[in-house]
């Protein structure tokens, strides 16, 4: 029986397994974070209904609901004619599972969610370095950089894409691959677009030739825009940028700007004025480079499990990253809570159940990813018809009514 979890990373993924497994299962959690404090990193969050339902049930809906933008009329919006496809994302999903879409920072996610964990009294520990996993039949023991160690009944690695419980512990010879896209983006006030601006409280897009550009509100009350472009690009050399890096310099900014601006050359009329003037108007623009876990993974050892993108971390162009990590939190939750089952069976059983679903997500991931090839300007629209008949045909929609909850065990 577990009495007790420790789980090595404070991302959503952690957090939300920390909640759920105490919460619906009985069992004390402890959280340990290698940052010193919460990390505010990362941009805005995609959160598809398959996911926001979960949000519901760990009793984080009304917080998220009311940091988050709900804004869903997909607009493809290549200049500034009519658009060749509109679909309201949202409503489909509201009439498909009661639940809509959100767009909300990822720093804000952590915050209800540490907010959430302290309500429950589950214990998170910042600056928290793991170097060694120790495991036998009855227990599993860590050891932290400064010293400390502590034991349990089992330990979840949440601790992301490059992460330490797999490299110690689980599946060591595994590296995490570069995708070969890349995207760079920001976070603005909204008041920085010159009125009157075409820019709506949708999700819009363009393709150029030489890969995507998106606009987003990230906020519920619309006040901060979430702009990023994302394109196939070879992998800087510099080892450091795998984690992404973030240009201040007024040097750095200005060439990644004029990258941009030549790539969107061929949007014109207001559209194209609009996301011009969007770029110009941002002081600091960040770099992320976006690996994924090759399906050879490992997953689990006796007593340890990897979730989220510890184990499967996939092109995040399907916006399903945060809503993968959480179905795995909800299945492992449920698998514990089943009936008397031995660790061993219980994990065997969850990568039955979750690979089949995890690889199609990320095959269809990498199918939208190569929709930011470079390609000639002729072909763009080749890219918005196929990208719009996946919402006409339900092939996208399917995705995101999937419920973890109902999953036969």
């Amino acid at each position: 029986m577990v009495k007790k979890a420790i789980i090595i990373g404070a991302g959503p993924a952690g957090l939300a397994a920390a909640l759920r497994l105490k919460q619906n299962n009985g069992i004390d959690c402890i959280v340990y974070e290698i940052r010193e404090k919460p990390a505010t990193i990362g941009g805005a969050v995609n959160i598809p209904p398959n996911g926001v339902r979960l949000f519901n049930k760990l009793g984080v809906y009304d917080a998220l609901n009311a940091r988050a933008s709900s804004a869903s009329l997909m607009t493809i919006a290549p200049t500034d004619k009519t658009p060749i496809f509109e679909y309201d994302i949202g409503e489909a999903c509201r009439n498909a599972t009661g639940f809509g879409i959100w767009r909300v920072l990822r720093a804000d996610i952590i915050e209800v969610l540490l907010a959430a964990a302290q309500h429950e009294k589950i214990p998170v520990e910042f600056g928290k370095t793991l170097t060694e996993v120790f495991e036998t039949r009855e227990s599993v023991k860590v050891t932290f950089e400064d010293g400390t160690e502590d034991s349990a009944d089992i330990l979840l690695g949440c601790d992301g894409i490059h992460s330490s419980v797999r490299k110690l512990h689980v599946d060591p010879l595994i590296e995490p691959e570069y995708s070969g896209v890349s995207n760079m983006f920001a976070i603005l006030p909204s008041t920085a677009l010159a009125a009157p601006s075409p820019v709506k409280p949708a999700i819009q897009m363009t393709f150029t030739s030489d890969g995507l550009f998106s606009v987003v509100p990230c906020t519920a009350s619309g006040d901060q825009l979430y702009w990023f472009y994302s394109r196939k690009i070879e992998m800087p050399g510099d080892e450091d940028s795998r984690d992404g890096w973030e240009a201040f310099g007024q040097k750095a900014v200005q060439d990644l700007k004029m990258g941009m601006f030549d790539a969107l050359k061929d949007v014109t009329g207001k559209w194209g004025d609009a996301i011009r003037g969007l770029i110009s108007a941002t002081d600091s623009v960040k770099f992320y480079p976006i690996y994924k876990m090759a399906p050879s993974c490992r997953w689990s050892t006796g007593r340890c499990i990897l979730l989220g993108d510890a184990a499967h971390a996939m092109q995040p162009h399907l916006g399903q990253g945060t809503s993968m990590a959480l179905e795995d939190v909800f299945l492992l939750s449920r698998l514990l809570e089943s009936r008397p089952i031995e660790l061993d069976e219980a994990f065997r059983r969850y990568e039955e159940i979750r690979r089949p679903r995890v690889e199609k997500i990320s095959q269809s991931a990498a199918h939208s990813g190569n929709l930011r090839a470079k390609l000639d300007p002729s072909m763009s629209r080749t890219r918005e018809e196929t990208l719009a008949a996946q919402w006409r045909n339900g092939s996208r929609l399917t995705d995101y009514v999937y419920n973890i909850l109902e999953v036969e065990l």
